[in-house]
C-alpha cells in the first residue's frame, strides 16, 4: 500500500520517532555504570559517554520504527510512517547515522570502548529487526541496557568489574520483566514479573548495612508498586501502556538504588531526578 509522505517533517515527528521522553533513563544508566566501575562521574569521559548513549538509544529507536513499519500500519497506524508524516528511507538513514554517530563517539575513549560501542550497535540492530515473534527478544532488549552500563565501565576504568556485571545482569533481567510485560497487553494475564525484583538482590549485595539495604529495598519496591498495581489489576484502559511507561522511568530508580547501596548519594539524588524526567516528558512524548 502506497502511503503519501509529507515533503516537510515537523519537529514532533522527530522526537515521537526518537522516543525521547526516555532519554534520562540512559543518562542514569550511564551515571550507575560509571559510579559502580569506580570512574569519576564529573570527567569529559562521562560527559561524551552520555552524548554517545544518547545517539545509541535514539538511533535504535527509528530503526525500531523503521522495521516495525509494516506491522505498524495494521496495528498502529498513527505512528510516523504509517501515517505518511516521514518516509521509511528517511527513518532508516536517520537511525543508522546515529549509530555510526554513536560509535565516532566512542572512539576518544580507547579501542575497547569502541568496540563495546560497535557492539551495542550490532545488538540494537539485531533486536529492532528480529524482535517480533521472538521469545528471546525481552532478554536482548535488557542486553542493550547492560551494554550501557559495561561500556560506561570499559570508557572510565578499562574493563568491567564484576559488580558491574552483576549489576548489569540484574538490569537485564529488569529489562526482560517490563517488556515482557508490554508484550502482554492484549492477553489475560502478564507472567515473569518476578524478574522487576532482581535489582532487590543486587541492592541487598551491595548494601554495606542490613538496614540500609532494607531501606532501598522498600523505597524501591514502593516507587515500582503503582506499576506492577496496574499491570496485575488493569483497572482502566490502557493500564498496561501507562504501566510500561512508569516501569521504563523506573530504569532510573534501578540506577539510583543501586548508587545508594554504592555510597554515591549524590549520583544517586540525579538518578532520581531522572525518574521524575521521564516521567514528566512521558506527558508531552510517549515513552512506548
Amino acid at each position: 500500500m502506497a502511503i503519501a509522505v509529507s515533503k516537510s517533517v515537523s519537529l514532533v515527528t522527530l522526537l515521537r520517532l526518537g522516543r525521547v521522553s526516555n532519554v534520562p533513563t540512559v543518562w542514569t544508566n550511564v551515571l550507575a555504570g560509571t559510579v559502580l566501575a569506580g570512574g569519576a562521574w564529573q570527567s569529559w569521559r562521562t560527559g561524551l559517554l552520555l552524548v554517545a548513549m544518547s545517539l545509541f538509544y535514539l538511533g535504535g529507536m527509528y530503526l525500531n520504527d523503521y522495521f516495525d513499519r509494516a506491522i505498524d500500519a495494521h496495528e498502529r497506524p498513527e505512528r510516523p510512517i504509517p501515517a505518511g508524516e516521514i518516509s521509511a528511507m528517511a527513518v532508516a538513514a536517520i537511525g543508522f547515522g546515529l549509530l555510526a554517530l554513536g560509535i565516532a563517539a566512542m572512539a576518544p575513549m580507547g579501542a575497547a570502548a569502541t568496540a563495546t560501542g560497535a557492539i551495542l550497535a550490532a545488538v540494537i540492530v539485531g533486536y529492532d529487526a528480529f524482535h517480533k515473534g521472538n521469545p528471546s527478544a525481552p532478554v536482548v532488549m535488557g542486553a542493550c541496557r547492560a551494554l550501557v552500563y559495561c561500556g560506561a565501565a570499559i570508557a572510565v576504568s578499562g574493563g568491567v568489574p564484576a559488580i558491574v556485571l552483576i549489576a548489569a545482569l540484574a538490569l537485564i533481567a529488569y529489562v526482560a520483566g517490563l517488556t515482557y510485560a508490554a508484550r502482554q497487553e492484549s492477553l489475560d494475564h502478564v507472567g515473569n514479573l518476578w524478574l522487576l525484583a532482581a535489582p532487590l538482590a543486587v541492592v541487598l549485595f551491595l548494601a554495606p548495612h542490613a538496614l540500609t539495604a532494607l531501606a532501598i529495598c522498600l523505597l524501591l519496591a514502593a516507587a515500582l508498586a503503582p506499576a506492577v498495581y496496574w499491570l496485575v489489576r488493569r483497572p482502566a484502559p490502557g493500564s498496561i501502556s501507562r504501566a510500561v511507561a512508569w516501569l521504563i522511568a523506573g530504569i532510573s530508580l534501578v540506577d539510583a538504588a543501586f548508587l545508594v547501596a554504592a555510597g554515591a548519594l549524590v549520583p544517586a539524588a540525579l538518578a532520581v531526578t531522572g525518574f521524575a524526567a521521564t516521567l514528566m516528558a512521558q506527558k508531552y512524548v510517549a515513552g512506548t
